[in-house]
């Protein structure tokens, strides 16, 4: 059962964006640099919710995902990890930890930082900038609390953790949806989701009660 974000005595909380918002806006009002990571499985609406953070919280927020750590494809085919892209061992998450204490210590100039080019599906390096003034960077991503494989680093450089919670059927519905809005076609795009996304999700719900709170969004998200 959840209760309202109000209720802070409660990890399990039912919100809206609005609230979302609110809750974003005042750790980035704290004068100092704060990092705030947003995680869940596939398809939980981490994208759609970071978006809404960042058009809200406009030059007081920024946002770092951890999916621009993604190996490169060549890099995948050589460790022959291709087919399983999405999963923990197929990121730098050295480079991610990096970053993020990087980021959290910034005080002055720009950090540069990668994103990741869905229609591609590949990173591209330096294309985040990254300027010291602002006090809120927001970080998403399915392995945000993972524990395994230099993972368990990446939460201590976290002000606050979200875990995004999310029906199974509904996941799936999106995950496909998702894959069919790249170009896959439906029957390749349902057998990614059940071969790879839906594994990794099991995975990532591993980690759920290490989230500072656990959100269930109470009006709709795009997959």
């Amino acid at each position: 059962m959840t209760t309202p974000l109000g209720d802070t005595t409660s990890q399990i909380v039912d919100a809206t964006i609005a609230q979302l918002v609110e809750r974003a806006r005042a750790l980035a009002s704290t004068g100092h640099r704060r990092v705030l990571g947003i995680t869940g499985t596939p398809g939980a609406g981490k994208s759609t919710v970071c978006a809404e953070l960042q058009a809200a919280l406009g030059s007081d927020a920024v946002l770092v995902g951890m999916d621009g750590f993604h190996l490169a494809n060549a890099e995948l085919i050589r460790l022959g990890r291709r087919e399983r892209k999405g999963a923990p061992d197929t990121f730098d998450v050295s480079g991610y930890v990096a970053l993020l204490g990087r980021l959290r210590a910034q005080t002055d100039g720009v950090i540069y930082a990668p994103s990741f080019d869905r229609g591609l599906e590949e990173s591209i390096g330096s294309a985040i900038a990254v300027d010291a003034r602002v006090p809120l960077v927001i970080t998403e991503g399915n392995y945000l609390l993972h524990d395994e494989a230099d993972w368990q680093h990446v939460a201590a450089e976290l002000d606050e953790s979200w875990f995004l919670e999310i029906e199974a059927d509904e996941r799936r519905a999106r995950l496909i949806a998702r894959r069919e809005s790249h170009g896959h076609p439906s029957d390749a795009a349902a057998a990614w989701v059940d071969g790879v996304d839906l594994p990794n999700a099991l995975l990532v719900e591993q980690a759920r009660e290490r989230a500072d709170l656990i959100i269930r969004v109470t009006e709709g998200v795009r997959p």
